[in-house]
């Protein structure tokens, strides 16, 4: 329009190029030359417009490839930085949609092979014997000059094409190729709040939280979630969002598949043995609350027993890969079994009321541990395990979510988890008598009972997978504490990060417990990339392990125990930083890992580091992704977290959640067939390193015990 109108007032804002194209358009007697002129004007006002929108985009994506605010000081911002921030905020917009900056991210970085090396180098030396070092330093140096500039060649030529280089390769081969059990080994969990239960009737918590699962997707859908972001400026990458719902894992017989759905109009229950398909819309609209507990209702207080082999079908998902494919394939391919199937699988997704109270007690030990054991992996048969997430409503209305790992990871999940708790609590609420607000449509059909026509020998394989679940599951040692001495109030006094506190506190609570230290695993986030998923922090460093020597040695005194302790969280943040922006080491090996394989190359540096075994595998749970509530005028709303299984035989599986300001809630993994582990002494121990680290900041012991 503006360049039209210039025409008119005979300025030509184009520098001549309306002409130029008028020039190439046709001459015919549809085409006059006033309307050629206008057509031109068209074509070079898109043109300047697609140009505009390409401009800007390259320029964000330029901008968001700065990461030097990462290693600034904390408090202390440059005027460089300033300025970033600045022209970040104002190509921003002021209100982006979910997946506004999805093109505009920067593709993840491949490291040069020599750094990546170094660093690898780096982190191991502290755990081996120098003779041991030497030798993995030897066949570093020939895997760094002859073997890896070949494969970083294939590694690069794939980043320049591909979205992100690592997310695909590590979702097939990290998750879907694995063929063990995926109840425990994989999957995790997350819990409810911790303190409080805003109904305990069942069916009402179930239609409520059911209910703002399903204003979450449909915000979801629309792309009215806002992105989130760091330092409420820099946008993460929100791809992970796309799978959360109608989404399944299918088995197959070397790799499973994720089969996901654009919608889903109808949920999979789970009740004592028997399955059943609800619809989730009643003309075209969302059922109510309500509605949904009626629902939920009738399901409890239908009384007809479970079909032949329906009661332990979900094992089938609990057990080995190979197995439920293979059944899959046979006994649910057709007829009333594939069209039962078919509604689990393409489900929004799956809901199990189960029988059970859980939750916390207070004065009652072990509540928590029976919580998480429940949420991990249950009865090994009331969870189907291949559903994206699997909603878990108790009897006393306590909720937990089992959640499938391979489509996302847990920060994805606990931004569902955080708007279904704050939209339960705050914008749907409940009667006096505990029941959903409204009155229900009694004109609902009921919800449908699938059917099932299971064979004996089908029934077999259900219950081998099911005894190989259960040994699984009954070898688990789980241990949940909640840590209140102080929180990260406290830790933040000390000038110190919080979780670069708690996880030197766990090298130190790792070697009281077994004489030792070992290669530790940190999850962190790579979502300032575009695709981006995890990277590996390496917890265990040389200074770590100095300052910890440093507390076995009567030698030492508390001030150089402090600065010891100060260096080493100030690696661990440099650690945590690196792995942030796309300079960590395990994903970069693993890719050239991958790469040796197509290629088949054999190379005995990359086969030696992938079968080192993590036996301290540890992750934070996020919090505050949604800021529905404020959480210093609810401190009793904190959040439980959630957890996951142990990664190695003998090692331990650590999830912690910082929720508040004096409060920090463990879940600590372990295998009872292992002599070398022990979830409660490892927790004992925890908190006890916790204390003593406080204590060397001569924090009054009054403080420290309140």
């Amino acid at each position: 329009m503006a360049t039209v109108s210039s025409m008119y007032c005979r300025i030509d804002l184009s520098m001549g190029l309306v002409y130029h194209i008028r020039r190439y358009l046709p001459s015919c007697r549809y085409l006059s030359f006033q309307h050629r002129t206008l057509l031109s004007a068209a074509l070079f006002s898109t043109g300047v417009w697609l140009s505009g929108i390409l401009l800007c985009r390259q320029s964000l994506k330029l901008l968001l490839s700065y990461h030097g605010w990462m290693f600034e000081p904390h408090g202390k911002m440059s005027r460089s930085t300033r300025v970033w921030l600045a022209l970040v905020k104002v190509m921003s917009g002021r209100k982006p949609m979910l997946y506004s900056f999805q093109t505009s991210l920067p593709k993840l970085p491949v490291p040069s092979v020599e750094a990546t090396i170094r660093r690898y180098l780096e982190s191991v030396h502290p755990l081996l014997e120098e003779e041991k070092y030497r030798e993995m330093e030897v066949l570093a140096q020939a895997f760094q000059q002859h073997t890896a500039p070949r494969l970083q060649k294939y590694l690069l030529l794939k980043s320049w094409w591909a979205t992100n280089y690592v997310s695909d390769w590590w979702e097939e081969y990290v998750y879907l190729r694995g063929r063990g059990p995926i109840m425990v080994n994989s999957n995790y969990y997350a819990m409810d709040f911790l303190y409080v239960t805003p109904s305990p009737l069942q069916a009402a918590r179930a239609g409520n939280t059911v209910h703002s699962i399903l204003l979450y997707r449909r915000q979801l859908d629309r792309e009215q979630i806002p992105p989130v972001m760091a330092l409420g400026i820099v946008p993460m990458c929100s791809y992970q969002m796309e799978r959360m719902f109608n989404t399944t894992r299918i088995p197959g017989m070397e790799s499973d598949t994720l089969q996901h759905l654009s919608d889903s109009k109808h949920l999979a229950v789970y009740h004592r043995g028997r399955f059943y398909k609800l619809w989730l819309y009643q003309g075209g609209k969302l059922l109510k609350p309500r509605d949904l507990e009626l629902q939920f209702q009738r399901i409890l207080d239908d009384p007809s027993p479970p079909q032949p082999g329906e009661e332990k079908l979900a094992a089938l998902t609990a057990g080995e890969r190979v197995p439920w494919a293979k059944a899959r394939a046979r006994f649910f391919s057709q007829g009333k079994n594939k069209a039962s199937l078919d509604a689990i699988e393409r489900a929004a997704f799956f809901l199990a009321l189960d029988e059970e109270a859980q939750g916390y007690e207070r004065g009652k030990e072990g509540s928590m541990d029976r919580y998480a054991k429940s949420l991990l992996h249950g009865r090994c048969y009331d969870r189907w395990f291949d559903k994206s997430f699997t909603l878990v409503v108790y009897k006393n209305g306590k909720v937990g979510t089992n959640t499938e790992h391979s489509w996302a990871d847990a920060p994805i999940i606990g931004h569902l988890w955080e708007f279904m708790l704050g939209t339960d609590r705050f914008h749907l609420g409940y009667s006096e008598g505990g029941h959903c607000c409204g009155e229900p449509s009694t004109a609902m059909a009921p919800p449908q009972r699938l059917q099932w026509d299971i064979p004996e020998e089908c029934r077999k394989v259900i219950d081998s997978s099911y005894r190989v679940a259960k040994a699984l599951a009954d070898d688990v040692d789980f241990h949940c504490f909640q840590f209140t001495n102080f929180g990260k109030g406290l830790v933040k006094q000390f000038k110190i990060s919080p979780d670069a506190f708690i996880q030197i506190s766990l090298q130190l609570a790792h070697f009281w417990d077994k004489g030792n230290l070992c290669l530790t695993y940190e999850a962190s986030m790579t979502r300032l990339f575009r695709e981006g998923r995890t990277e590996t922090v390496r917890s265990c460093t040389r200074e770590s392990t100095a300052f910890v020597r440093s507390m076995m040695d009567p030698a030492w005194g508390q001030l150089e125990r402090l600065q010891l302790f100060q260096a080493a969280a100030e690696k661990h943040q440099h650690m945590y930083r690196l792995a942030m922006t796309g300079a960590g080491i395990d994903r970069h090996l693993f890719c050239l890992y991958v790469v040796s394989r197509y290629l088949r190359v054999e190379s005995p540096f990359l086969a030696q580091v992938l079968a080192e075994p993590w036996r301290l595998s540890t992750s934070q749970t996020p919090q505050q992704q949604i800021k529905m509530f404020d959480m210093e005028k609810n401190q009793d709303l904190v959040s439980s977290g959630g957890g996951f299984g142990p990664v190695a035989d003998d090692g331990y599986g650590v999830s912690y959640i910082i929720a508040g300001e004096n409060l920090i809630t463990f879940h600590i993994s372990s295998k009872f067939s292992s002599p070398e582990t022990d979830s409660r002494r490892f927790g004992r121990n925890i908190r006890q390193a916790m204390l003593d680290i406080a204590g060397l900041f001569n924090v009054p012991a009054n403080k420290v015990a309140n």
